[in-house]
């Protein structure tokens, strides 16, 4: 489960690179892309980023989605995918209509979690997922360390 979330974490921030690269191609700068990812949130968890981290227990200097369960970073990594796929499909060329792309895709994702009886707002934060990826590697070490030992 752990490594499910670490995973998950991981594919998110790889999409995140990705949308920011075909943003940037279409005149979106690194601010830009922050307010738009920061309205998607409002979109997915009906809260903006500092009242999600504030209710999450976050430090303001972290990122939220380090401390999200595995669905709702899935549903982010999920919006996120779509956003990319139709501002390239639909050719969307500036702000305005990338963002409201962005928005519906979050209001997408969420409507189809609430109808199953999830609420991502109200889901527990999840360990600091920095925490656990060190703990996974400490883990990893041992298992090659007790290998080694099996072997001589």
């Amino acid at each position: 489960m752990e490594y499910e979330r670490v995973k998950a974490r991981e594919k998110l921030s790889q999409t995140e690179k990705q949308l920011s690269g075909v943003l940037y191609e279409r005149g979106i700068d690194k601010q830009g892309f922050a307010i738009i990812r920061s309205k998607g949130d409002q979109a997915l968890f009906r809260l903006n980023t500092q009242m999600l981290k504030r209710k999450m227990g976050v430090p303001d200097n972290r990122p939220v989605a380090d401390f999200l369960p595995t669905i709702s970073i899935k549903a982010k990594d999920l919006a996120a995918e779509m956003t990319g796929l139709n501002v390239q499909s639909k050719d969307l060329k500036s702000h305005n209509p990338i963002e409201k792309e962005h928005i519906e895709n979050n209001i997408a994702v969420r409507e189809m979690l609430t109808k199953r009886g999830i609420v991502p707002e109200n889901l527990p934060a999840s360990e600091d997922v920095k925490k656990l990826q060190r703990k996974l590697d400490g883990d990893d070490k041992k298992i090659l360390k007790d290998i080694k030992m099996k072997l001589k």
